[in-house]
């Protein structure tokens, strides 16, 4: 298992993993970008980690997907640093397990990597959000380290907030 950039290589396995979703929500948000010309969106994931053309009130953001070989097993995206409305509400990193791959340990493998890979890039404490209602997240968080901050309202759901200091 490795963290790559996303590239034409596994587009095969991208268009299998949305197939996969069906109507469930896709998390995280570059999920939800359209992928008919599967170029362009690579393109656009590649301009978001770069910080170019960013719709307002967004940040900088690296989306890197899990990969066995040449399979996609989990998608995750790393906020290069907050801005106050997703310090409040969406924290640094946003991941999402394959169907097919849950309950396996994936999403723990994931969230670890991505925190290696936020503290590689800045210091000070990684904030990962969840909503209350979604225990297996929240134990995820707490498992790579998380020690829940607090809990707000948005959006009518709890959204609790975790922080990992660094050196945890």
């Amino acid at each position: 298992m490795k963290l790559v950039s996303p590239s034409a290589n596994y587009e095969a396995s991208y268009r299998q993993y949305i197939e996969e979703l069906g109507n469930e929500e896709r998390y995280p948000f570059p999920m939800d970008f359209d992928h008919a010309d599967f170029e362009a969106l690579i393109q656009k994931l590649s301009n978001f980690a770069q910080g170019k053309n960013l719709p307002e009130g967004f940040v900088p953001s690296s989306t890197l997907w899990l990969v066995d070989e040449t399979e996609i097993v989990g998608v995750t995206n790393i906020r290069h640093y907050l801005n106050d409305r997703i310090t409040h509400c969406g924290g640094h990193i946003g991941l999402g397990i394959r169907p097919k791959y849950r309950g396996k340990g994936y999403g723990k493998l994931l969230m670890k990597l991505s925190i290696q890979r936020l503290q590689e890039m800045s210091e000070g404490p990684v904030h990962i959000h969840c909503h209350k209602e979604n225990s297996a997240s929240a134990n995820t968080i707490k498992a790579c380290g998380g020690l829940l901050d607090s809990e707000i309202e948005a959006d009518g759901k709890i959204v609790q907030r975790y922080l990992v200091k660094p050196g945890d």
